[in-house]
């Protein structure tokens, strides 16, 4: 199961991300450390996350169940919420949860238990159920592949230093500093399959300052620094890529990196039999591991929306390494990024991802000097193969091929407006983009989807993300009035207002650590072997509302130009979507085989919403004019 990337809040992109003053007056509740470097300054004094207590929690589930449920099941859900509340189970479990956040040096009662169940532990395959993608904003200035390339290797090494040597500028949301503790695993770092869960390593970038390329399923290594340890210019990078095109020829190597793309305990197994080979294969392996990124230069070149999310998300499946972030660059100068989503969220690498892309844009790119020094040849790194080792390649390239050949990928990049015109209705886009989610599932089932969306909890110590349930009583009615011929406009527009008050209420709790479902999951992992599961997780209810039919997620930025990741159950969608001042643009993912009628839904919701909004708002300004004159 696919765990989202985090919902951010677009601010303004800081060109030059470091603290440019060693005094400052710090946010109030804060101290500043200043022995942990200016990017951890804060983190010592983040609060811990919360532990909702049961009351306010058993509440807030009732009322996220009730749109899913018939009266007579909504009867038997409460019945067994109020009993668990009673119980004296219930206030055990609680202690217990209180008695682990309490404990002496845990900044997290989650964070331990969420990245194992929901990354490290998880054995489908990281492409298509993890990763996720971003498509890059074209380029016009760098339209071949080793010049593309090379840039955005050459803008990316003032991030790399700044977040290396912790002066990279703590993010904040409404002054508040969030938790960095995750961008350590940004750049040379690489997830590693084990059984019975992953593990990662980071690895020091000053003996591995090197990037590794593959073309052609073949793997190369490159310096970053030459000997006297000035850093290669975009124009000596750009050399060596067009070197490493060269000699990975036309003739694609046996995939090693197919490897990557399997089942996390075939791949464990499959791993150790290739190093059991030859001690060649192992330190192959390490150096593309340590490696800065990867970089994939495929030999492809997409043009249409739904061509290059696909070749982003999850290429040809030979031509990767999933176990690490990569830049993707394409044969006609297209680019874009696929993040390794067990040790951070999304909101980290966008903030990359937007800090490269910017400065090249704006012109601000530091793009070096040539030194003019012979550059040695590129590495290729060899892999010494036996039957048993091919075998396992071949098996896991058509287990990826048969994988992805059940996914559709649809993108609607809808331009009628944005979110410039969304505030001019007084409304949240965010909310907004929700409930034409809502009304476009309406449409095609009649009936409220299940929804998660999430939200980032980094305002807490180690904190990750929690559960939006978007779906709504107050959805579920809008959705309904406006599918209801007889409804008023003025009935429909005081529905949708009452549903986006309630869509930010729930957004606000799940952003302070006060969801639903990361309570529920500590609970019921404080079971001791041997208790009674309660009545709660076995009613119909708890299953039902988990089953994320519409698995959402936002990420909004001018520097990209589409982001996606997988659906999260066998019959659900994935539905990533970005809104911009005159777009919004949703992705959708599924194994359905029917996505393109949700994108033809959405398109249809999208355009009701506005239609209805216009008339009532132009009838609310004529009343405000008609009054004024009297």
């Amino acid at each position: 199961m696919l765990r989202l990337t985090s919902r951010l809040t677009r601010r303004s992109l800081t060109m030059s991300p470091a603290r440019k003053s060693s005094t400052e007056v710090p946010p109030k509740g804060y101290a500043v450390d200043p022995s942990a470097g200016p990017m951890l300054r804060y983190q010592a004094s983040l609060p811990r996350l919360p532990v909702p207590t049961i009351s306010s929690t058993a509440h807030k589930y009732l009322e996220s169940t009730r749109p899913h449920l018939t009266p007579a099941e909504y009867a038997q859900t409460e019945a067994a919420v109020h009993a668990f509340m009673q119980s004296e189970q219930a206030v055990e479990l609680q202690k217990r949860l209180e008695a682990r956040a309490a404990e002496p040096g845990r900044l997290s009662w989650l964070s331990d238990w969420w990245n194992d169940v929901a990354y490290m532990g998880y054995r489908d395959p990281v492409v298509v159920f993890v990763s996720y993608y971003y498509v890059h904003v074209n380029d016009p200035l760098r339209t071949k592949p080793a010049q593309r390339a090379a840039s955005l290797i050459r803008a990316m090494l003032p991030f790399r230093s700044m977040t290396e040597s912790k002066e990279l500028e703590p993010e904040k949301v409404r002054g508040a500093p969030l938790c960095m503790d995750s961008y350590k695993w940004l750049f040379h770092s690489s997830r590693y399959p084990t059984k019975p869960s992953d593990t990662a390593r980071k690895f020091d970038p000053a003996t591995h300052n090197h990037v590794v390329f593959v073309r052609k399923n073949k793997f190369y290594t490159v310096p970053l620094a030459h000997s006297s340890g000035q850093e290669l210019s975009a124009a000596e990078l750009e050399t060596q890529i067009e070197r490493v095109i060269e000699m990975a020829g036309d003739t694609a190597a046996t995939p090693i990196g197919a490897l990557t793309s399997d089942n996390r305990d075939h791949w464990t197994d499959a791993r150790e039999a290739l190093i059991a080979v030859s001690p060649v294969n192992a330190t192959s392996l390490e150096a593309i591991e340590s490696a800065m990124i990867v970089v994939c230069l495929d030999d492809s070149k997409p043009v249409t929306r739904e061509e290059i999310a696909t070749a982003c998300w999850v290429g040809d499946g030979r031509n990767r390494f999933y176990d690490k972030h990569q830049l993707i660059v394409f044969d006609n100068g297209r680019s874009g990024f696929l993040g390794e989503h067990s040790c951070m969220d999304g909101t980290p690498t966008l903030r990359m991802n937007e800090f490269v892309l910017a400065t090249l844009a704006l012109g601000k790119a530091d793009l070096g000097t040539p030194t003019g020094e012979q550059l040695p040849a590129p590495t290729e790194l060899p892999f010494e193969l036996n039957a048993i080792t091919r075998d396992l390649v071949t098996g896991a390239a058509a287990r990826f091929d048969a994988l992805v050949a059940q996914h559709e990928l649809h993108v609607l990049h809808y331009e009628g407006y944005g979110k410039d015109a969304v505030k001019r209705f007084g409304a949240s886009p965010d909310a907004w983009a929700q409930l034409v989610k809502q009304l476009a599932f309406h449409k095609m089932f009649g009936r409220p989807g299940v929804t998660y969306e999430s939200a980032q909890t980094r305002k807490y110590q180690l904190g990750r993300t929690e559960v939006i349930r978007a779906a709504s009583s107050e959805s579920r009615a809008f959705a309904e009035a406006m599918l209801d011929p007889k409804a008023s406009d003025a009935q429909r527009v005081a529905l949708f207002r009452k549903a986006v008050t309630r869509h930010l209420q729930y957004a606000a709790w799940a952003a302070d650590g006060q969801g639903v479902d990361r309570h529920l999951f500590g609970l019921k992992k404080m079971l001791k072997e041997g208790e009674e599961v309660p009545a709660l997780y076995l009613d119909g209810a708890f299953a039902k509302t988990n089953h994320w039919e519409l698995s959402t997620s936002q990420l909004s930025s001018p520097y990209l130009d589409g982001w996606g990741y997988g659906e999260v159950v066998p019959d659900g969608y994935g539905l990533a979507y970005a809104i911009g001042d005159r777009y919004i643009r949703w992705t959708i993912t599924s194994t359905r085989g029917d996505a393109a009628a949700l994108r033809h839904y959405l398109a249809e919701a999208a355009t009701e919403l506005r239609d209805v909004m216009d008339r009532v708002v132009k009838q609310e300004e004529k009343g405000k004019e008609g009054k004024a004159k009297l």
